[in-house]
């Protein structure tokens, strides 16, 4: 808030990746992503003195920020929303090749790993299927892991209701899952 260019570098160290990924899960691109990364950084250098730490965590209030940002672009029909694989980390891809390959275990079969990417492939498409509110309550608690008082302020919406989409994201993302394992076998 003072100016200290060195505070403002540490911050954009330690938020950029979490940024970027929640930018890249709503636009599905990197390009798009790594723009709105850029104007989410421009806005809370504009507006960090609106930050009030007692009333949640500077990361709370980033993720905050992000989403209202990515809630505006979506609103102006720029973007569709699309939320990657969950096995991508965006940033980290080089050559097509996802961290999810990078770590995998290579002495497992062809035909083990064959089932582990339709595996992914599965509940990515589940994913897909959800309603925006439920995908975005999934995203932020299983792959952002919030906790979910974060999440209810994050997307401005009761702690209650919070849990409430969380438990009927999950539960309608399995029931997707099963009805596409009866399909497969």
């Amino acid at each position: 808030m003072a100016g200290d260019a060195a505070a403002w570098q540490e911050i954009v160290q330690q938020y950029n990746r979490r940024i970027y990924n929640i930018c890249y899960r709503f636009s599905g691109s990197p390009d798009d992503a790594a723009d709105l990364t850029q104007e989410v950084f421009i806005k809370i250098y504009r507006t960090v003195n609106t930050y009030d730490g007692t009333r949640a965590a500077f990361m709370t209030w980033v993720t905050t920020v992000t989403r209202n940002l990515l809630v505006d672009h979506f609103r102006k029909g720029k973007y569709d929303r699309v939320t990657d694989s969950l096995e991508a980390t965006p940033g980290n891809q080089e050559d097509g090749v996802t961290i999810g390959e990078q770590l995998q275990d290579h002495s497992a079969s062809p035909e083990t790993r064959v089932q582990s990417q339709q595996a992914q492939k599965m509940v990515h498409d589940a994913l897909q299927k959800l309603s925006p509110e439920l995908r975005e309550a999934v995203i932020l608690r299983d792959l952002q892991d919030m906790d979910y008082k974060e999440i209810a302020i994050v997307l401005k919406i009761p702690e209650g209701t919070v849990k409430s989409r969380i438990n009927r994201g999950r539960t309608e993302l399995a029931r997707h899952l099963q009805r596409n394992y009866r399909q497969v076998s």
